[in-house]
């Protein structure tokens, strides 16, 4: 009798705390550098702010850590406050304070920020004028440090913490070392920026010596904080299905292929969503006019106004096509400079907007200043102006060597703008090409990393504009694909779930 009673009562606890789980949440700790809108530069800061809130909405308490940034600090719409608590943080032989300020995003997420104006009191997140900061290594070692302090200081404390990119990925090698009783998480948002520094560099994670080996931060003698966050972690997410199988060929895993491949066993790949509160025609208040899938009226409206906005000349016979993306080499500028001639000689306008890499930009400076009324180029990134030719053109060029989810292509779906991509990554998840015979696809793709390949899909997509009928109904099934966010903050919350009973 007294060993069924224990086995009842064992029974009873593995049941309650399974309950627990599921009716009161876990307790998540975010460390980004960027998190929209208060700090973007690309998809990272929108995936922030969207997966956070959509947790959160999901019933867990979950709160973002980010470096306290000029522009944060001078952003009057936000109400900073100092939560009182300073944590020491060491780097190498200094012994520094951080000071832990807190808001509330828009979306209703806490947002810790970890001020250090040495580090942070900056023009730009990671550097300016096209050259990254000298002493990266040395503010993400910080900002990794801090992060560690300040779930140490929480209480509760968190169970999961949640760290992205390689700037915070030294964040499960620091709880590893202390022997801390969180369950950490890396995501993977491009395994091309690793962080590899100098291995001197090392002697600032005050480390000790055996982590800067094969089997921890060492990496051809480099230290490498991405490396580090794929071995330390307890689990490591990539952000689609896709991209997790490309990383561990040497093809697409730069490197890393090898070590992501010895710790296939923790891979999770979850394809990334798009927040449609934000993007979506039928309520963005940033365009000139709404329009659904029933009614594309609107459609025309911003078209015309975008053209007008731009500068660009009014009503082309062919696409008004369009171009959102950082300027580098990933994103295939190669496979589309070399076509401008030949695409702008018909009747057809191009809007790019992007910065980047002085060559693109300076090559799109001198096309622009060639084709006046026919090509703009908009240095920078303008997110409402992102809304705006989102909504406004037909055809959006995505031609990368390699893209790890694609939610431009997300988003420009949704506005019934057609993608002409090359298929790599999470794009296999979202693009499906155009086939008149059955009447599927949602968008026009190319395989081979060749112009010829990008201009054969050019043709393609010209010759169906042609025909407004099948163009309609292709924009029509482009604006019913659906990618929101419950999906993957499902599947992130059994990634934290398995994390946390390992624990």
């Amino acid at each position: 009798m007294d060993c069924l009673m224990s086995i009842a009562r064992l029974l009873f606890s593995i049941a309650r705390r399974n309950l627990s789980f599921i009716k009161l949440g876990m307790k998540i700790l975010m460390a980004s550098t960027e998190m929209a809108p208060l700090a973007r530069t690309g998809g990272l800061g929108d995936v922030i702010e969207a997966l956070s809130a959509e947790l959160l909405k999901r019933g867990h308490e979950v709160s973002v850590v980010l470096p306290l940034y000029r522009s944060i600090r001078e952003n009057k719409a936000l109400a900073l406050k100092s939560t009182g608590v300073d944590v020491k943080v060491n780097v190498g032989s200094k012994r520094l304070d951080a000071e832990i300020f807190e808001c509330t995003a828009p979306t209703g997420v806490q947002v810790f920020l970890v001020r250090r104006d040495e580090y942070f009191d900056r023009s730009g997140i990671y550097g300016s004028e096209g050259r990254s900061y000298d002493d990266n290594a040395e503010r993400f070692i910080y900002f990794s440090r801090a992060v560690v302090e300040l779930a140490r200081h929480m209480d509760p404390a968190p169970d999961i913490l949640h760290a992205h990119d390689w700037q915070s990925a030294l964040v499960p090698a620091f709880v590893k070392e202390r022997g801390l009783p969180f369950g950490t998480v890396l995501t993977i948002h491009n395994l091309a920026y690793q962080g590899s520094f100098w291995g001197v560099d090392f002697g600032l994670t005050n480390l000790p010596g055996h982590y800067f080996s094969q089997n921890g931060l060492e990496f051809h003698g480099r230290l490498n904080f991405l490396k580090g966050g794929i071995v330390f972690a307890d689990k490591v997410t990539t952000v689609s299905e896709r991209y997790c199988r490309d990383i561990q060929t040497p093809e697409a895993g730069c490197g890393l292929d090898g070590i992501l491949r010895a710790q296939a066993h923790k891979l999770v790949g979850i394809l990334n969503g798009a927040d449609y509160d934000i993007w979506n025609p039928a309520i963005d208040k940033t365009i000139p006019s709404a329009y659904t899938p029933a009614n594309l009226a609107g459609k025309a409206c911003c078209r015309k106004a975008l053209l007008e906005e731009l500068g660009l000349n009014a009503a082309p016979t062919g696409p008004v096509f369009a171009m959102i993306s950082r300027l580098a080499q990933q994103k295939g500028l190669d496979l589309l400079i070399p076509l401008l001639d030949r695409l702008l000689s018909d009747d057809v306008r191009l809007a790019i907007l992007g910065e980047g890499e002085e060559e693109y930009e300076r090559e799109l400076m001198i096309a622009a200043r060639k084709y006046p009324g026919k090509f703009v180029f908009r240095k920078g990134f303008d997110d409402a102006l992102a809304h705006r030719i989102d909504a406004g053109a037909d055809v959006m060029f995505i031609p990368s060597h390699f893209e790890p989810c694609g939610q431009t292509a997300m988003y420009t779906l949704k506005y019934g703008t057609l993608p002409v991509a090359r298929i790599t990554g999470g794009l296999h998840q979202i693009i499906q090409d155009y086939d008149p015979t059955e009447a599927t696809g949602n968008g026009f793709v190319f395989f081979d990393e060749t112009p010829a390949a990008l201009w054969d899909a050019i043709r393609r997509t010209k010759a169906v504009f042609a025909q407004p009928a099948k163009w309609q109904e292709v924009m029509r099934r482009a604006m019913a694909s659906d990618f929101s966010w419950p999906a993957a903050a499902e599947k992130y919350e059994k990634v934290y779930e398995s994390v946390s009973r390992g624990k």
